[in-house]
């Protein structure tokens, strides 16, 4: 399958399970007491973001690794099993925090809702396996099952939400279940994707054995031994890149309700507005799942040209469309706000346009970064990365603006201009 075609697939996958996420999350607003439609908001939050940092670096190692061993014809299963030691190491990892640290998990973050707890830790240990398979279908250019996988997931944990609303079960408690419930049923896709692939292998196809030497193609193409000290390296490089991408999405609010003396409403102002730069990574994440496997495969086969063109291709369609954004903040960009979001603040329209800009270089940056991954450049793209977070980070904390809205959008921009521009020297010198 081709990058386009993967894309676009993808693209509808991910747009469907967007609206059923939200539908989800409308239903069980009307099903749910307000106060614990809010355990599920912040249950929501602490998943997701747990297993954004904790299981995307495997299923990264994954997509990059499986498609550069069929495209220099490796065969063998150690890869496999290195990265589900790695997966079931991160796993543990999550439970033992998870448990040591029940108390504050259980009653300062989820307001002393035990059942939601024992969810959480469920739900984290059960996106393990999901986001394993994820990386095995991109690897393999399945992205027809990645897509029925994310819209069988959303599809599942909505479920939940309408039989408590149709008064089929009742509780918070029956809504939460589906976030655990649905990362197991999506896994449904994984049987025709090993199926087809046993189909495909060779009979006489003649494999490895760990004593034999590194395939000299391999070694002509420059890619070492893959092993677990290699893969739990680009592991932990691709963590600090999640770690990393969360304070650029998170941080802002948090800090601003921090210095500003607890201010709810002023941080929920800014969410508001970096909005504008969080939503479109939703849909983007069809462009980055099928774009890692699409380089590496061009990179192993040594094709220059057409992996530079797949950069520019990409970066241009996300200059076209940020510039797209730009230009409807700049025209009824505070109105459209005031409209979807309500409220008495008001939304600056030169504000609005910074974080639009600060949103395409992001973007950019994403792609600068799938490319880096690629070529095997994970270590050098994790230190861009961290520093440029850092100094976003510490922008927000020390400097000082009477308008801490426009502070956080400028630090925005300005952040994903040095991430974009650290990235693209790296990726022209690499």
């Amino acid at each position: 399958m081709t990058y386009g075609r993967g894309a676009a697939i993808l693209s509808a996958g991910i747009g469907t399970t967007g609206l059923i996420t939200f539908a989800y999350f409308s239903l069980a607003s009307y099903a749910l007491p307000e106060t614990e439609y809010g355990g599920i908001t912040l249950l929501w939050s602490a998943v997701f973001i747990t297993v954004s940092v904790l299981y995307r670096p495997v299923e990264q190692l994954l997509s990059r690794t499986i498609a550069d061993r069929d495209a220099r014809g490796v065969t063998g299963n150690e890869h496999l099993r290195i990265a589900a030691t790695i997966q079931l190491a991160l796993g543990l990892l999550f439970a033992a925090a998870a448990l040591a640290l029940r108390n504050p998990l259980k009653d300062d973050l989820l307001g002393g809702a035990a059942a939601l707890y024992w969810i959480l830790i469920a739900t984290v240990l059960a996106y393990a396996a999901s986001y394993f398979a994820r990386g095995f279908l991109a690897g393999h250019h399945r992205f027809g099952l990645y897509g029925a996988l994310v819209l069988m997931e959303a599809s599942c944990r909505c479920l939940f939400a309408l039989a408590v609303t149709v008064g089929i079960t009742e509780g918070q408690t029956a809504v939460a279940l589906g976030m655990a419930a649905a990362p197991v049923v999506s896994l449904a896709v994984v049987p025709w994707a090993l199926g087809r692939r046993l189909r495909r292998q060779s009979p006489v196809a003649s494999r490895q054995s760990p004593g034999t030497a590194a395939d000299p193609e391999a070694e002509a193409q420059g890619e070492p031994e893959f092993t677990l000290a290699r893969g739990a390296g680009f592991a932990a490089a691709v963590l600090l890149i999640m770690l990393s991408e969360q304070t650029f999405l998170n941080a802002g609010p948090l800090l601003v309700k921090v210095t500003e003396g607890g201010s709810a409403a002023l941080a929920g102002f800014v969410f508001n507005v970096l909005l504008i730069a969080r939503a479109p990574l939703q849909l983007f994440q069809a462009i980055q799942t099928s774009i890692l496997p699409h380089l590496t495969r061009l990179r192993a086969g040594g094709e220059t040209d057409p992996f530079r063109r797949s950069v520019n291709v990409t970066l241009a369609a996300i200059a076209a469309f940020a510039v797209g954004v730009a230009l409807v903040m700049l025209a009824v960009g505070p109105s459209l706000m005031g409209v979807v979001f309500g409220g008495e603040g008001e939304y600056g329209r030169g504000g609005l346009v910074l974080i639009s800009l600060g949103m395409g270089l992001y973007l950019s940056a994403a792609t600068l970064n799938q490319a880096l991954l690629a070529r095997a450049l994970a270590r050098a793209a994790s230190i861009c990365w961290v520093t440029t977070a850092a100094g976003f980070a510490a922008f927000l904390v020390l400097v000082d603006f009477d308008d801490r809205l426009l502070q956080v959008e400028s630090a925005y921009l300005g952040a994903a201009l040095a991430l974009c521009g650290t990235l693209y020297a790296l990726y022209r010198r690499g």
